[in-house]
């Protein structure tokens, strides 16, 4: 078995569970984007692996790869994010799982993060990934929710991250530096760009996994000759419905606006002291600042 170069691991290695989320492609946003009730047109978008999710996978599979153990790939959406679970299975995932049920429909970051730490708690991971944020949504909450209702420790904005034993040495990214913590197990960590780019998919775990899907797309089986990917329901999580969908939602959604910054008028200021200078003249002038 194969121990981290840094510090020791344990025997059997450590089992990571990783939170991964089909999202719309912001960055191809046009003005079909947004629907009449100011909500997003998914349909009008490509969907995508959101991105730090990929970083948190590639967290997830270097602590395999150092330490021994496995990695589980898990998603929560319609059967069409079995795309980005193909993806993690194609990268080195061992295991994945679909969350889909309609009883999770409408969910906002308190009843997602409800969801998938009852999924989570269903693997009784050592270790728990998650992007730092969604690029649909940006609050960067569901990660620490999930931590918080499964009772683990919760360190974000991750960088790095080295193993001893039962304990995690973890480099994070607090805005003004970075800083080193030591963590025993079981803990939950965002992972941030700066962890390291997704490693590129195996050939023959291409050949493996390109067929995969959840048994729901094949009338409760996979096809033949593809490997399949798990599917839950809220019930087989043990789910409080209450806590489900827009039934554990609070969040309200008042209004979406698309924001177009205009240029104006502009002054194009000297580099130098007497440019400086009259800048601030300016702005003392007419009550700016002063």
């Amino acid at each position: 078995m194969a121990t981290d170069t840094n510090k020791s691991g344990r025997s059997g290695g450590y089992t990571s569970v990783v939170c991964i989320k089909q999202v719309p492609d912001t960055k191809q946003v046009t003005g079909e984007a947004m629907k009449a009730d100011g909500t997003i047109n998914r349909a009008a978008l490509p969907a995508i692996f959101n991105p730090e999710d990929r970083n948190a996978l590639e967290a997830a599979l270097s602590v395999r790869d150092r330490c021994g153990g496995k990695v589980i790939a898990l998603a929560m959406g319609l059967p069409a994010a079995c795309a980005i679970l193909r993806e993690a299975l194609m990268c080195g995932a061992d295991e994945a799982y679909l969350v889909t049920d309609r009883k999770a429909a409408g969910s906002d970051t308190l009843a997602t993060s409800y969801i998938l730490s009852q999924a989570v708690r269903r693997f009784n991971p050592d270790l728990v990934f998650c992007g730092r944020q969604a690029i649909d949504g940006d609050t960067a909450q569901t990660g620490p929710q999930i931590a918080e209702k499964l009772g683990y420790a919760a360190i974000t904005y991750l960088e790095k991250l080295e193993m001893d034993g039962d304990w995690a040495i973890a480099t994070r990214d607090i805005g003004t530096g970075i800083e080193t913590d030591r963590v025993k197990l079981p803990a939950l960590f965002t992972v941030t760009e700066k962890f390291g780019d997704l490693r590129p998919y195996e050939m023959r775990r291409v050949m493996k996994y390109k067929k995969a899907k959840a048994p729901v797309e094949n009338g409760g089986a996979a096809p033949e000759g593809a490997a399949a990917i798990g599917q839950l329901s809220c019930d087989d999580i043990g789910c409080d419905p209450a806590r489900c969908g827009f039934a554990g939602s609070p969040t309200s959604v008042h209004r979406i606006v698309s924001v177009v910054l205009a240029g104006g008028d502009y002054k194009e200021v000297a580099a130098t002291d007497e440019g400086i200078n009259g800048l601030i003249g300016e702005l003392i002038a007419d009550h700016t600042i002063g």
